[in-house]
């Protein structure tokens, strides 16, 4: 057993690092932090080797890489990188979790999941599911596992619909999922497109309300809304922040700090078992994502 002491080296291409994740790390009981801003992608072989050759095969298992920024995909490549570079006996830990992203689509879905039960048999698998603000990190995260979990994913743009096909082609060739692409410009278009729609995800900016309630009443097959806007107004109407099924004229509907508890838990459960580890360890997406289903169920 390792008696070094837990070491966490946070990366970020961004020019600052989130007070956030620092906050969480220290609370999880690292007191060995240290921060890398602008780290570009080819930055990433020579710190993750410096990391883990400064010091002996054990203590390296308690040196972790964090993966922070606000680009999923970048992330993602980051923490492969890393990956790459690593080689026993010398291998260390990592976690991507960019903007807090992954841990709280992860929450976001096993929330769903969870109001899903007895009003779905197969759950997720073959949902009809529609995600608004699908363009931002955690919309499009949380596109990626429901379409992995089996379901009908519609990622909706509220400009030009060239903005979701982009990332839908991205994700088809990072993740080998399926997205289907809309744009609803207007409470009209929404009226159309949520008539068909079994759960719907709002991801949108902070204070904007995306589903309104003559749009909910439009989505006659809804069973579970979900919102990760704490900033009034809320993403979907009547479903505020501590909303935990609350009833809708169809379906129910989850808020965001309902979510955001189930975050919370996620990475610093995370966090914890990284500083603790005496083996290495990688958290990413499905991680992430299978913690929270356990957390929920």
């Amino acid at each position: 057993m390792s008696d070094g002491a837990p070491i966490l080296h946070m990366l970020t291409p961004l020019g600052k690092t989130s007070p956030f994740d620092v906050n969480m790390a220290v609370d999880a009981g690292f007191s060995n932090i240290a921060y890398y801003t602008g780290v570009g992608l080819r930055d990433v072989a020579g710190l993750t080797q410096d990391a883990m050759f400064s010091r002996s095969p054990d203590n390296a298992k308690r040196t972790v890489i964090f993966f922070g920024g606000k680009d999923a995909s970048l992330a993602l490549d980051q923490m492969a990188a890393a990956g790459k570079a690593l080689f026993p006996p010398f291998e260390i830990s990592l976690f991507a979790d960019p903007s807090g992203a992954f841990t709280t689509a992860a929450a976001m879905i096993a929330q769903v999941e969870k109001h899903l039960k007895g009003k779905r048999k197969d759950g997720l698998k073959g949902a009809k599911v529609q995600i608004y603000g699908a363009t931002g990190i955690i919309g499009g995260i949380a596109a990626v596992i429901a379409a992995q979990a089996g379901a009908k994913v519609t990622i909706v743009s509220h400009l030009v619909i060239e903005d979701v096909e982009a990332k839908a082609v991205d994700f088809k060739k990072r993740f080998k999922v399926k997205l289907d692409c809309a744009v609803a410009r207007n409470d009209e278009d929404k009226k159309a497109l949520v008539r068909d729609a079994e759960v719907i995800l709002t991801c949108a900016s902070a204070g904007v309300e995306v589903i309104s309630k003559n749009v909910l009443k439009a989505a006659e097959n809804l069973l579970v809304g979900a919102d990760i806007n704490a900033v009034p107004p809320n993403g979907i109407a009547g479903v505020d922040s501590y909303a935990d099924g609350a009833p809708l004229p169809h379906g129910v509907g989850i808020g965001a700090l309902t979510i955001g508890q189930t975050k919370y838990q996620v990475q610093h459960r995370i966090l914890k078992r990284l500083c603790e580890t005496d083996v290495a360890l990688r958290f990413g997406i499905i991680e992430a994502y299978e913690l929270a289903r356990s957390l929920t169920a």
